[in-house]
This record gives structure tokens, sequence and C-alpha cells, in this order.
């Protein structure tokens, strides 16, 4: 089954933001991943992107500029007393490979964009019946506002790859795939086959994302959900970060880091949220912890799961009742605020920073506290 992009109920548009010349401060964005081709290099020049910045880090100073939305400060420019204030995220001359992009409103552009933002360099699997669109969308400027960084410039994407992180090796490719129109004038896009042109490429990665997941029977009870449909989510949800992380770790430096994208349903029931996709993000959990033992131990690669909560991206609406999910967040949550694709953005930026050095193997929730809550406060058997 082929792999959509992450999360099913974790998406939304994102918004870009504005800073000074001299202040670089750091954005994010979008959930829900697909896989991804690198054929063409989808290289977009930017006049200021911010791995250019002097790598000057002791005097680089964060500056608090006020924006409607919650922004992670980044990389800041050099103050008049060339004192450091604040914590920076400082990515520069780190790279990650974000799998799960295919448009510029799900979670894996908004990470990818908060990374950029940070100084890291990036590299993104699409998946291969979505390559050619997003491509051509991207080369005809299609995403240039989204693409645009808190410092004016434009996030520059290294190189795009096919991947579909369904199968592993070019053994395990079936016939009837392999032979079909949407994956015609596509080669290397296994999940072996991208971490081998990732490494004839560039050599190593620091940051690997993990961004996409696909239930083909999302929409039907777990009582009424085939074995096959059930395998397919657990395949294409969860084995699918094994498989990355396995194939990808070869090529990681020491000291780098590991993200994937999670949902509440894997530790509370979301009725409609079916096809074994809660199954399917219970082991990912799961497999987050084990993973980060294994990864630990011999690579010093650390690895966590970011928990979002709903937002409206076109894959969640796949869903159903992604608007529903929305209002309830919005109405019963602690926080009551809409949630923002840059706010997963910029967690993710931080975790698989220095600065989240001490941190493997946890589920981080980003949804303004909704996993808090065991009473709904809408609910009108409340009503006085």
């Amino acid at each position: 089954m082929a792999t959509m992009t992450a999360g099913s109920l974790q998406m939304a548009a994102m918004r870009p933001c504005t800073s000074s010349s001299r202040r670089l401060f750091m954005s994010s964005a979008a959930i829900l991943g697909v896989d991804v081709k690198g054929a063409s290099q989808a290289k977009f020049a930017s006049s200021s992107y911010i791995s250019s910045v002097k790598p000057l880090r002791k005097t680089l100073v964060s500056a608090p500029l006020k924006f409607t939305n919650v922004v992670t400060r980044a990389l800041s420019g050099e103050s008049e007393k060339g004192v450091v204030s604040g914590l920076p995220i400082d990515l520069r001359g780190k790279r990650a490979f974000v799998a799960g992009v295919a448009d510029d409103n799900g979670y894996g552009w908004a990470i990818a964009k908060a990374l950029a933002a940070a100084g890291a360099e990036i590299l993104v699997g699409t998946w291969v019946p979505a390559l050619n669109i997003f491509e051509t969308s991207l080369r005809r400027g299609k995403f240039d506002e989204s693409r645009r960084l808190p410092n004016g410039s434009l996030m520059e994407i290294i190189k795009v790859y096919p991947l579909d992180a369904v199968y592993d090796t070019p053994e395990d490719v079936p016939d009837d795939v392999r032979t079909n129109k949407r994956y015609a004038g596509a080669s290397n896009w296994t999940v072996k086959e991208v971490a081998e042109s990732v490494k004839n490429d560039f050599g190593s990665i620091d940051i690997l994302v993990h961004s996409l997941a696909n239930g083909p029977e999302v929409t039907k009870p777990l009582l009424e959900t085939s074995r096959k449909g059930y395998l397919a989510a657990i395949s294409a949800s969860s084995y699918s970060f094994v498989s990355l992380l396995k194939h990808f770790l070869p090529i990681m430096n020491p000291g780098g880091a590991s993200i994937s994208l999670t949902y509440i349903a894997s530790e509370r029931t979301i009725p409609g949220y079916g096809g074994g996709m809660s199954s399917a993000k219970a082991a990912l959990e799961s497999d987050t912890m084990v993973l980060a033992f294994e990864a630990g131990r011999k690579h010093k690669i650390r690895v966590n799961t970011i928990s979002a909560g709903p937002l409206g991206s076109r894959a969640a609406k796949a869903i159903g009742f992604i608007e529903k999910m929305i209002e309830y967040s919005y109405a019963n949550a602690p926080l009551q605020k809409e949630l923002s694709a840059d706010e997963v953005g910029n967690t993710a930026a931080f975790l698989v920073s220095p600065l989240a050095s001490a941190v493997t193997g946890s589920v981080v929730y980003v949804d303004n506290g909704l996993n808090t809550m065991g009473l709904a406060t809408d609910s009108p058997t409340l009503a006085v």
C-alpha cells in the first residue's frame, strides 16, 4: 500500500513570519507524510539563506520580536555589544532528511522549514505518485510564500528524492506496483535505495524526520477492518519508521537525532480513527522507546516522537471528520487557541538540536494540552 503523508489527524497550513534584516528568527510550519523522489534536484537559491550567516556563535544574539503566532527564536544577528543572550537553536552545518513531504501544508513541510530557519540543510523524500506535482509546484514558485523564512529568504530544498517507505528493497516491490504508471520514470525509491542515494550524494546526515502514514481503511471501525487493511496501516505508519532508521543509521553522524509524528489515538479511543491507525500509532510510540535504546547504544542517535493535535491539512481531510476534531480540541483543551503547524515545527527543531541532548525515547505532546483532559468540558451533560 502506498504511503501517504504523516499522522492522519495532524496537519495544517503554515504561516510565514517576518523579521528584521539583522535578526534571524525561527518559524515553522505543517502531519501526514508521503514518500519522496530524488531523480531531479530542486534547488532554490535565496539571497540570505540562514546557513550562509557567518559562523560566529559567540556573537549571535536572540532578540524577542513580537508576532501574532508563537515563534521559536533561532539564530539572530550580531548585537551592538556582541553579547550572547537566550538559547539559540543552531543547526548550521547539519543535514536533515525529511520523509513525507508532498505539499506545503503538512507537518513535514513545517518541520523542514523550522530546521531550515535554524540553519540545517534540507533533503526531502516524496511519495512517488506525488513527486511530479510536488516538484512542478516548487519549480513554478507555487510554494514560494510558504518557503519564506523569518529573515526574508526562501527555504532551500537541496534535493528531492522519490520514496515509498512501504518497500524496503527493490525485491519487495510487487509487479503491479513496479509497472504502475504512477511509478513510471522513477527509480531507486525503496528505503534502502534512497539511503544509498543520499550516501552517494552527500555522505551523511544528522537528522532524520519520519512524517508519513497511511491507513487504506482508516474510515472503517476496527471491527470492520480487514487483516490486509490493518497490516497495511502498520506497515506504512509504523514499520516504515523502523525501516528508515535501520537504513539511514549507518550514514547518520553520532550525536544526531530522529523524529516521528504520532497521535493521541495511540492511547485514547478516537471514534472514526479506524482501519488499524490507532494500533499503528501505539506501535510507533512503543518502537520509539526501543529504538531510542538501540540507536542510542549503537550509534549515539536520539529518537523521539511528537504527538500533535488535529490540524486541517489536505491529507487529514481523508479521515472525514477533521474539522469536528479541531472544534472539539478548541473547546476542550486547556489552551483555547488554534493549533499551528509552526508549533510542531518549532518543537521538532528543539528536539533535534543540542538543547535537547539528553532527551530520547520520549513522546512530546504538542496539542494545547488536550491529552491531559479526561472530561469534555463542552458536554451537554455538564450544562447547568
